[in-house]
């Protein structure tokens, strides 16, 4: 089957996607053979030399830079697809790789980065570790050397992620403005107390897990890092005029004691947990059952970026495919430092020493900083930004400690498609920021992008506030036949900017329009925390009906928490029609909810249009200020779903054998 290119056009010269024996397999197309043949091809390999060629297969270069800087020099004038056709094995990065506007396709043609036939290659951003010893015999603890400077949140034994070491707060605290009185000395004598980091479960939200490093203890007080303390219980609060007060990010505060601690040496009790000692340049840990370190691949992700293209709004970095590559085994340091993770909502953060006041409050706060609700976005180990016409094609991203793949402002034409997302700390994938929302230039426009036929699974894993497709600011985005299932949150995130509706004043104007969401299937989400969605939509989508959001044919079951709604239009939501889709088995209701028209501030509520829908809970009819809701069916059960729309939903027939795809170690 032939993948078409982001662009649409050009079919012929497109890469083809194998699916055998549930694996992603990757194979050139004829015109990627010839383009070889032609010379147009560069051969990669870890057991290459950098001193080789890259000409002939058997004249491999070993770095992936290398491969780079050898097809610029084929990307001047191609007759031709430039391929890097990538050989077995593991390419462990010690550096970035950077593309840029000399990366891009020429002439017509693009630049694809591919697996060779039959190989499934891995770019790593990790260090192995060796020489492991037992150290405490009566803990089963293991040591093993780490790289001087190492640092990481992530630890992978055989290709299984690590738990950092965590437990329960040793010792009752009470909350100071700094931090914490605790009851007892007990942690003032643990080893590097400021590694130590404090996990609030719901913190500041139901949506939410925020983390604070501990900045020091000295006997009975525990002084919190900054400015994540402040950012996380200074938050401001807003009155509507009635007296009732509101927040305009989330909680204003966290008040409660820790829900856990991670990442010190004193927690280690369990088989899977490690710690590293960056101070004395050593990795603890405990091995599972079965576990052999003699033997046993250990890897600790070093980089946090794995790679990266970026181009400007008028100069767009353009037509670049990557076709069957693993991506794995990346960090991402930033909350482990002051700002710590002070959470808003889909791994959103406040950052900045007066972040709490000023961070995205625009005009609700004198000194704030617009847009409204522009706060720091998680960044993706592999991304790109103000580019064109970029593909992944039977990717696999695992073991990743950020959000995994991150096409940010500008991305225009992209496609992703028959990818697999999981085991990553935060988001799966992010489209779009929320930075822009009225652009001027066409080229800051995120549009006409594609995420189609992926599987998005077991994620996140750390920053538990993450959903698997989060989509900010976006315009013609068509999101359709992904399978999104046992997230911790939220399936999919889109649209930002609607909750000044709490103090009754207008949504943040936006470019959003003509988003579409079909024939997902998502099921076993929200396992963890609550508040949120399969599709879960934000802000204003568009300037009608006609040109707004379209959720059609999808299907979601199994629901597991019962704080929030299946398909969650929330704050300031509007234009957005629900049509053809099914959801039983749900915890929570099946949709959800209208709200007050604060934009048009005409008396109705925000335009919604849901109809032919499929559910257990759902509402019942109801027409009138601009919300219609009718032609819905009442079901008890799946039986009674048209088989049509079951069968319709997740991923297409040609790309069901991703389901079984596993990362490789």
């Amino acid at each position: 089957m032939w993948c078409r290119g982001a662009s649409g056009t050009r079919s012929s010269r497109r890469l083809v996607l194998v699916l055998a024996a549930g694996v992603l397999a990757a194979g050139a197309s004829a015109t990627a053979v010839a383009a070889g043949a032609a010379g147009l091809t560069v051969y990669v390999s870890p057991t290459g030399s950098d001193s080789n060629s890259g000409a002939a297969p058997d004249q491999p270069v070993q770095t992936l830079q290398k491969a780079r800087d050898l097809a610029r020099g084929l990307n001047q004038s191609p007759a031709g697809d430039v391929t890097v056709s990538l050989a077995d094995g593991t390419y462990q990065l010690s550096q970035p790789l950077s593309l840029d506007a000399r990366d891009s396709g020429a002439n017509g043609h693009r630049v694809v980065w591919t697996a060779a036939a039959g190989a499934h290659p891995v770019v790593s951003g990790g260090v192995g570790l060796t020489g492991w010893h037992q150290t405490d015999a009566g803990k089963h603890i293991w040591a093993a050397p780490a790289p001087a400077g190492l640092r990481t949140r992530q630890l992978y034994v055989n290709g299984a992620r690590a738990t950092r070491a965590t437990g329960a707060l040793p010792v009752t605290v009470t909350q100071t403005s700094t931090g914490y009185t605790a009851s007892a000395a007990t942690m003032a004598g643990w080893r590097n107390p400021g590694d130590i980091e404090f996990v609030y479960t719901g913190g500041l939200g139901a949506w939410t897990e925020p983390r604070c490093p501990v900045g020091s203890i000295s006997g009975n007080t525990i002084t919190m890092a900054q400015p994540c303390w402040n950012n996380s219980t200074r938050r401001v609060l807003r009155t509507d005029g009635s007296g009732r007060t509101y927040e305009l990010v989330g909680r204003a505060s966290i008040t409660e004691s820790p829900t856990a601690v991670e990442n010190a040496y004193e927690l280690l009790d369990q088989p899977g947990e490690w710690y590293l000692d960056s101070a004395k340049s050593t990795v603890y840990y405990i091995p599972r059952a079965g576990e052999d370190l003699a033997t046993a691949k250990v890897v600790a992700p070093a980089l946090e970026t794995l790679v990266s293209g970026q181009g400007t709004a008028s100069a767009p970095i353009h037509d670049i495919s990557f076709n069957g590559l693993q991506f794995s085994d990346a960090t991402w340091l930033s909350p482990s430092g002051p700002e710590g993770f002070s959470e808003i909502q889909a791994t959103y953060r406040i950052t900045g020493t007066t972040g709490y006041a000023t961070q995205g409050l625009c005009q609700f706060k004198a000194g704030g900083t617009c847009p409204y609700g522009n706060w720091t976005k998680s960044p993706g180990n592999v991304s790109f930004n103000h580019d064109k016409g970029i593909a992944f094609t039977g990717d696999g991203f695992a073991r990743l400690g950020g959000a995994g793949l991150d096409l940010g402002d500008g991305s225009q034409g992209d496609l992703v498609k028959g990818c697999v997302f999981t085991d990553i700390s935060g988001n799966g994938l992010e489209l779009g920021g929320v930075d822009v929302t009225m652009p001027t230039a066409a080229g800051d426009h995120t549009s006409g992008n594609q995420i189609l036929d992926n599987h998005l699974y077991s994620l996140p894993v750390e920053f538990h506030g993450g959903v698997a497709i989060d989509v900010g600011y976006a315009e013609q985005t068509t999101i359709a036949h992904n399978q999104i299932d046992h997230t911790a949150y939220t399936g999919i995130s889109i649209g930002w900017g609607g909750w000044p509706d709490k103090i009754k004043k207008p949504a943040e104007p936006n470019y959003s329009n003509n988003n579409t969401l079909a024939n997902n299937l998502i099921f076993n989400h929200m396992s963890m925390l609550g508040d949120g969605g399969a599709i879960y939509t934000n802000g204003n989508t568009g300037g009608s009906l006609a040109t707004g959001e379209h959720l059609v044919g999808n299907v979601v079951h199994d629901q597991k928490s019962n704080k929030g709604h299946a398909l969650y239009t929330d704050n300031g939501a509007g234009n957005i029609t629900l049509r053809g889709n099914a959801e039983y088995s749900n915890a929570a209701n099946d949709w959800g909810s209208k709200h007050v028209d604060y934009t048009a501030n005409n008396g109705n509520y925000d335009p919604l249009d849901l109809e032919g829908n499929y559910w257990e809970t759902g509402p019942a009819d109801y027409n009138q200020k601009a919300v219609t809701i009718k032609g819905n069916h009442v079901i008890t059960g799946p039986s009674q779903i048209p088989a049509s729309i079951i069968a319709n939903a997740g991923l297409e027939s040609a790309y069901t054998g991703i389901l079984g795809w596993h990362p490789a170690s």
